[in-house]
């Protein structure tokens, strides 16, 4: 039974416009290698250098000479020939938006479009299923030049066609590469308003009384969770927990809603309001000055955390989980061990803070709560706008959807 739509036809590619055709990237453009660099102290030009993984460096390159000199102009491709094996670099691909200004090792190929637009070949070719076969998994995959010439892509016979879908996709890329940069300028806001606020630098109108510097032992206590290993989460368990692994990068200063759950109950440790949470172990001591508050009563809460606990009316849990945060250093002062690195309620009793009334409290916790949930709203809309990249690319690149 043929379930080809009227208008297109089947390909070695699949099935894409009648209108379209099947081409060698070989017979699309001109291929260079990338060259291996020497920096010279000489002011002969900086150039960004573009290694495997896209880290650029800028230095100043002999551009007189071909042995070291790889440059590039706009509209060219940029491919990532060599990874690890099951790495995330290999055909990959960056797009040259400014002429002069990068130059390659010897680990990337440059593709000069002639018969192609250069952004419609960029989104072809960026981590194309036809280069991923090559990775076996089990050593370093290294792309061939002829590996690279030999990949069928499925175009637009039309140039206005090319042109229309690159646009498209760019204006979506547009909107992601402004969606980064807001979130990025809102952290560094918050990191901002997190320094001058829970240090007492800057105070609230309405607020004037003297901060007190406090012991954390003196308005706390402290208490460790039970067992719960990963294999006991189940999305569809009756009691919402908390695994101490998901304090390092899940939740946030406030924990509103829990994102595991488990159907073990017996013999477990549950939370009280406004308890501060923090994980107790980690391979590395960074990790370990991280704090949650969490705002629920009865919450299983796993081993490896430690629970901060205090009155309410006198220390408010997120204004401690944000000051925790915001003083890493004095964290990783308290942290033991060498291979595997521990804080304990004892290490966290020494902990020092200046503490203002609990009213001022929850009010820099407010202003700090808001500035989280609006990083939240931005990084939720840039995942939707990524996933309607997504398939936005799987229309567009096969001409399921046409535009002209």
């Amino acid at each position: 039974m043929n379930n080809i739509p009227k208008g297109y036809k089947q390909t070695e590619v699949g099935v894409i416009p009648e209108e379209w055709e099947v081409c060698q990237v070989g017979s699309l453009l001109n291929y260079i290698n990338g060259k291996a660099h020497e920096q010279s102290i000489k002011d002969y030009g900086r150039y960004v250098v573009v290694n495997s993984k896209f880290i650029s460096s800028e230095g100043e390159v002999r551009k007189y000479s071909d042995e070291c000199y790889c440059p590039t102009r706009v509209g060219d491709v940029l491919m990532v020939m060599s990874d690890v094996p099951n790495g995330r670099a290999i055909a990959k691909c960056f797009y040259v938006e400014e002429a002069d200004t990068y130059t390659v090792n010897q680990r990337i190929c440059v593709l000069t479009p002639i018969k192609i637009e250069g952004k419609l070949l960029f989104y072809k070719l960026d981590r194309n299923k036809f280069y991923l076969a090559f990775d076996d998994g089990v050593k370093q995959t290294n792309l061939r030049k002829d590996e690279v010439l030999s990949c069928p892509i499925g175009i637009p016979i039309s140039h206005n066609e090319q042109r229309a879908i690159a646009a498209i996709l760019s204006d979506v890329d547009a909107l992601l590469a402004k969606l980064d940069q807001l979130i990025v300028k809102k952290r560094d806001l918050k990191q901002a308003a997190m320094q001058q606020l829970l240090t007492g630098q800057t105070r609230l109108p309405g607020f004037s009384g003297k901060w007190e510097l406090k012991r954390l032992g003196e308005v706390a206590t402290f208490h460790k969770g039970k067992g719960l290993a990963k294999s006991e989460l189940d999305p569809f368990g009756s009691e919402p927990c908390v695994h101490y692994g998901e304090l390092f990068t899940r939740y946030p200063e406030t924990i509103t809603e829990t994102l595991s759950r488990t159907n073990t109950h017996a013999g477990v440790y549950r939370s009280i309001a406004n308890d501060v949470l923090m994980p107790t172990s980690d391979v590395t001591p960074n990790g370990l000055a991280t704090a949650s508050c969490i705002h629920q009563t009865g919450v299983v809460l796993g081993g490896d955390i430690l629970v901060i606990r205090a009155n309410p009316e006198e220390l408010a849990g997120s204004f401690l989980s944000y000051v925790i945060r915001q003083s890493r250093d004095q964290v990783l002062q308290l942290v033991t061990g060498t291979t595997v690195f521990h804080i304990y309620g004892a290490d966290m009793k020494k902990f020092t803070f200046l503490m203002p009334s609990v009213e001022e409290q929850r009010a820099i916790v407010n202003i700090l709560d808001d500035m989280d949930a609006e990083i939240a709203a931005l990084e939720t809309r840039r995942d939707k706008t990524k996933l309607l990249k997504q398939g936005m690319m799987q229309e567009l690149l096969t001409g399921r959807i046409r535009l002209v």
